[in-house]
């Protein structure tokens, strides 16, 4: 994109993301140099190259936060090496590393060398829920998933495990919820299945919409290949739905009261949703269990936890 100026065209942005990040490097060291600062904390690897070129300017001290890493996203499976070589220099470079889990902090050790002194686990937490929201009455169960359709997020193991169910009890509905680089093979897999009258794909849903879809659902899944943390389970858990995941996530290391399962193990899934749906009080204790847990995880106390990391690194906040 560029705009007209005296002396011809002006580019506003570069031709792709990786250009962009080595002008906001760029720009962040022309920052640090002005802006008063005790600390610079980086969020996730599109951050932190302009958090190393501050650094060399400021020498203040480094925090980085990894909310997902490269093999996270991946699955393992065809890493970027410009976006692996940026994780690993940022947390190099950092005082202290933030995991969001113990499932990321062991991503780290196991692919980037960090030594393990120099990571601690903060968890996610969750906002709370909209009070005046009310529950979808409907005829038939609806077992619902809600997250970016992507590879990471496990989502054609939802559609395995839905075939299963629909085998036993042909008149649950599935839904999926949310957009992303697989939607139109999902969309497929689900024809291909023969299981398609049963799947309803909404696309990106706003705020409004994602609540609405908790509330309208007698079940959430949350199927995620690799997950380093997974607040779509909390979100669900507040709304007072209950709750199967995988133990491949980080969610799992903080709530006891929901069902858990390996992504890959569509059998035990399916047997999973059909014990939630054909039996009442298993749900209904998951529910009521599953929100008193979710609503006692506040992000209040995970920005304490945060400061701690800033004051062993000694950064403070007065």
């Amino acid at each position: 994109k560029r705009l007209r100026g005296k002396k011809g065209n002006i580019q506003m942005y570069g031709q792709n993301l990786f250009e962009e990040i080595e002008k906001y490097s760029q720009k962040a060291g022309i920052i640090a140099a002005t802006e008063p600062h005790d600390v610079i904390y980086a969020h996730d690897w599109m951050t932190f190259k302009a958090a190393i070129e501050a650094q060399k300017v400021s020498k203040k001290p480094l925090i980085v936060h990894i909310h997902s890493t490269e093999f996270d996203r991946t699955g393992g499976h065809g890493a970027n090496q410009y976006v692996y070589d940026a994780e690993l220099q940022g947390m190099k470079a950092a005082s202290a590393v933030i995991a969001v889990s113990n499932f990321t902090k062991n991503k780290i050790l196991q692919h980037y060398d960090v030594p393990a002194e120099k990571i601690h686990v903060v968890h996610n937490a969750v906002i709370p829920a909209p009070l005046h929201l009310a529950r979808h009455k409907k005829k038939n169960k609806t077992v619902l998933y809600l997250g970016r359709i992507t590879l990471q997020k496990g989502p054609e193991y939802f559609l395995y495990a839905a075939k299963k169910v629909l085998e036993h009890n042909p008149d649950t509905n599935f839904v999926m919820a949310g957009s992303g680089d697989m939607e139109r093979r999902m969309i497929e897999t689900a024809a291909g299945l023969g299981i398609a009258e049963n799947v309803l794909f909404t696309g990106f849903l706003n705020e409004q919409k994602v609540h609405d879809a908790y509330r309208m659902a007698d079940l959430y899944v949350m199927p995620s290949v690799s997950e380093p943390f997974g607040i779509t389970a909390l979100e669900a858990m507040i709304n007072k739905t209950p709750v199967i995941i995988s133990k491949q996530s980080g969610v799992s290391e903080v709530v006891s009261h929901c069902l858990k399962v390996d992504f890959w193990d569509v059998d035990k899934m399916a047997d999973m949703i059909l014990g939630v749906l054909e039996y009442p009080e298993l749900g209904t204790t998951l529910k009521q269990n599953g929100n008193n847990e979710a609503t006692n995880i506040s992000w209040d106390n995970s920005a304490k936890r945060c400061l701690e990391v800033f004051a062993k690194i000694g950064v403070t906040n007065g």
